[in-house]
């Protein structure tokens, strides 16, 4: 029988910290075990000898004594949590990744112990984000667990599993979930394309509105003790969700299929999250979160 994983990427610094101790929330709420992941990203292979020598017994402990701090830290948090933890003198991406492999959910920090945003173009962050198998949670802004999970709801094939991780992590938490749909306002024809921005018409928000309802009531019946709103907004999908979710203890975004395989989430709604929402952000991928 296959174990439940959540893996976690911690450097020691507090951002990783602040992870690590939602993971482990995270895992215990879905009674899995947490793989705590470290990697050094030195290249000693093409050191030399006698550097690698002198140096190596001396990283490979500081190494250690990451995941040592951040496997009691996660104890003291969920002191039942089966903790793995796993230290690597190698690229941490492709630690990280190969570790998602087997696992429901990778965590990151926002930033590195240097303060850059693991989100950067090139970061080990934007690279497991866009390249991960399993759902990716980046835990920014307020971590409190206040509020209610909100799902960004648009109209590609892959809605279906953001709502499937929005109801599923709003139940864990006994906590409202808040679908949201945003409208980029369309001219008619007769205008010349020229309609005054942000102007609403009512036909279109029921009609949307009708069509997210249909959408989630399937998920609805699935998990009837989750209370559910949907919100329908008007603009861009990420400027919608970022400002809704300082209200929120989780904004959750779909992957967009094949675009974050060959790494074009860079410009998306999901990307522009990971940088600016107020709260931690789930990329959901189907098959990689807790089934009820």
């Amino acid at each position: 029988m296959r174990t439940r994983t959540v893996v976690v990427g911690t450097d020691g610094a507090d951002p990783g910290m602040v992870a690590v101790a939602w993971a482990a929330r995270e895992a215990q709420r879905r009674d899995a075990t947490l793989r705590i992941v470290h990697s050094i990203d030195w290249n000693w292979r093409d050191s030399d000898a006698s550097f690698a020598g002198e140096y190596a017994e001396q990283v490979w402990s500081s190494a250690r004594a990451v995941t040592d701090t951040a496997a009691r830290h996660a104890g003291k948090i969920a002191p039942d949590l089966r903790i793995e933890q796993h230290t690597f003198i190698d690229r941490p991406a492709e630690q990280l990744l190969e570790a998602g492999k087997s696992a429901e959910l990778i965590v990151l920090g926002g930033h590195d112990r240097r303060g850059i945003s693991w989100l950067s173009p090139g970061s080990v962050g934007h690279r497991v984000a866009v390249h991960a198998t399993c759902s990716v949670v980046v835990t920014r802004g307020r971590a409190d667990g206040r509020g209610a999970v909100l799902a960004g709801i648009d109209d590609s094939p892959y809605a279906e599993q953001v709502a499937e991780a929005a109801f599923a992590a709003a139940n864990s938490r006994e906590c409202n979930l808040v679908a949201l749909r945003s409208l980029v306002p369309t001219a008619p024809p007769w205008t010349g394309g020229i309609r005054a921005h942000g102007v609403p018409i009512p036909e279109e928000d029921d009609a949307e509105r009708a069509r997210v309802e249909e959408l989630l009531a399937p998920w609805r019946d699935k998990y009837p003790g989750v209370p559910v709103g949907v919100t329908i907004a008007h603009g861009s999908a990420a400027t919608a969700l970022a400002a809704a979710s300082a209200h929120a203890r989780l904004v959750v975004v779909g992957n967009r299929g094949h675009g974050i395989v060959r790494g074009t989430l860079l410009g998306s709604t999901g990307l522009q999250l990971l940088h600016h929402a107020h709260c931690p952000v789930l990329i959901a991928r189907r098959g990689s979160h807790p089934s009820g």
